[in-house]
This record gives structure tokens, sequence and C-alpha cells, in this order.
């Protein structure tokens, strides 16, 4: 249950984000927003690659508390915005995968 509520925050609430945000160019608003899950990729830097009992947000390099105010400020620039947005989702997403872990590993 917990992957499939991961992987519609991820893949089907930007649908939603397009709508609300962009709703004359949704599906590229849509297509920027799944191009922003490419900063899964330095999760090929950890050891293992993947492991379901960790906590990307503070791990991985660009899911790291820096890198997470980065993507805030980017908010205040209007070329990067619908990037920020969809980067700080995936940050959201990701940490509510962290509190779900933590309420079924106990």
């Amino acid at each position: 249950m917990q992957q499939i509520i991961h992987y519609s925050f991820h893949f089907i609430v930007p649908v939603f984000i397009a709508l609300l945000l962009y709703r004359q160019h949704w599906v590229k608003a849509y297509g920027i927003l799944l191009l922003t899950m490419m900063v899964d990729a330095d999760h090929v830097l950890a050891t293992p690659v993947y492991a379901a009992w960790r906590c990307s947000i503070g791990f991985h390099l660009l899911h790291s508390y820096p890198a997470i105010v980065i993507y805030i400020l980017l908010l205040f620039f209007r070329p990067a915005r619908l990037v920020a947005i969809g980067l700080l989702w995936h940050m959201a997403t990701d940490y509510m995968d962290c509190l779900l872990q933590m309420v079924y590993c106990k």
C-alpha cells in the first residue's frame, strides 16, 4: 500500500498540479514535473542503490536539506518556478514516504 501511495503522489498528483497552475499548457507542465523526477539519479551513488527502509530525505545528495533550500529559492525565479515546484513536490512525497515508513515499521 505504501508504494501505491508513493508512486501515485509522484505520477498522478502532478497532473492536478499542472492543471491547477498551468491550465492552458498543462501537458507541457506535466512533462516538466515528470522530468524533475530525474532528481532520483542521486540514488545510484548510494550503496545499496535501493533500500526499502532508507529515508531518502537527508541521505542522498539531491535530497539533502541544503538542496531543498536551493529548491525553495528557485521558487522566486519565474523561469525556474515549475521545476522548483516539481522538485519540492518530489521532496514532500519522499518525506511523506519516510513518515509512512516510521508508522509501518513500529
